[in-house]
């Protein structure tokens, strides 16, 4: 007995049976009856069962096990022509949900805005999001558990590099500003300053921190970083509380809200503005047009950053 019958003997008896007579079927098929007839007896050898009661001069009558091969085969056809549909949605870039990670951070900051505009244009893709640092979310977006992954880099050195197993599209830059608490006589800061203050800032290896010691390098100063926190809320709470200055990113700075008062201390002319670069992580091939329409709002974001 063969236990995967042949699709298209399957597909001549359910025409009979929803048609009641094997010329029917063979009329709805564009086959000879003969044909029919010949498929029917092939799937029973097939296997090894009778499946209809032949009459001459009336309607066939299916079996027992007729009756139970032609549901199992009515759910079998509507399995697959749902898949098909899915396959032809998929091929036309029309899916059910995308996977984009995106730094902390941005996803307080910038990321809401950016879908809240993007939402009359997902054209029904539904985006799940994931908090997840750069480095943590590379192999997600090699082993497909993601599939965009919005980082930032604060040197060019830095991660991620070229890979055959990613694609990395630069987005825009976003802003650093160095900031200190509230003075009591209200007066602006100026970076001399800070001098004497202590510092807050990544740890000893981290990305920002060895953009702040390349900055200060070429300023000729030595920010001594005594606070140190990769959380950038945490941060910006140091700050506000007057027991450090450091370089926040612009976006955080954008309205009150309930972020602690900070002030922006004035750079002197030779200072050159901060920023780190955000950028766009995918697998190698062609993205979904949500995902290019997603990318185009965060660079027009960025750039409001700038202003």
């Amino acid at each position: 007995m063969n236990r995967q019958p042949d699709l298209k003997l399957l597909a001549t008896f359910l025409a009979v049976v929803d048609r009641g007579s094997m010329a029917e079927a063979a009329a709805a098929l564009g086959y000879v009856p003969s044909a029919v007839s010949q498929h029917i007896a092939a799937l029973e050898r097939d296997l090894g069962v009778e499946l209809l009661v032949r009459r001459p001069g009336s309607r066939l009558i299916l079996t027992a096990a007729g009756r139970s091969l032609a549901r199992a085969a009515g759910t079998l056809f509507e399995a697959t022509a749902r898949f098909q549909d899915a396959a032809v949605r998929i091929a036309d870039r029309d899916v059910a949900e995308l996977r984009v990670g995106a730094y902390p951070s941005a996803m307080s900051h910038l990321l809401p805005g950016v879908l809240a505009a993007l939402r009359p244009r997902r054209r029904g893709a539904r985006i799940r999001l994931v908090i997840v640092e750069t480095h943590e979310g590379l192999p997600r977006v090699s082993s497909g558990d993601l599939d965009l992954l919005i980082a930032y880099r604060y040197l060019p050195e830095d991660p991620p590099a070229r890979s055959a197993d990613w694609n990395v599209t630069s987005v825009g830059h976003e802003p650093l500003v160095l900031v200190a608490g509230p003075r009591p006589d209200a007066s602006p800061w100026a970076l001399a300053d800070c001098l004497t203050m202590e510092w807050t800032s990544g740890h000893a290896r981290s990305p920002d921190r060895r953009l702040l010691h390349r900055w200060a390098g070429e300023l000729g100063i030595s920010p001594e970083v005594t606070l140190e926190t990769e959380d950038l809320h945490s941060m910006l709470a140091m700050i506000g509380a007057g027991l450090a200055v450091g370089l926040i990113p612009a976006t955080l700075l954008g309205g009150e809200g309930d972020r602690p008062r900070v002030e922006r201390v004035a750079l002197p002319p030779e200072a050159a503005p901060l920023h780190r670069e955000i950028l766009a992580v995918s697998r190698p091939g062609v993205r979904h047009p949500v995902v290019d329409d997603l990318l185009s709002l965060l660079a027009e974001a960025l750039r409001g950053a700038q202003a």
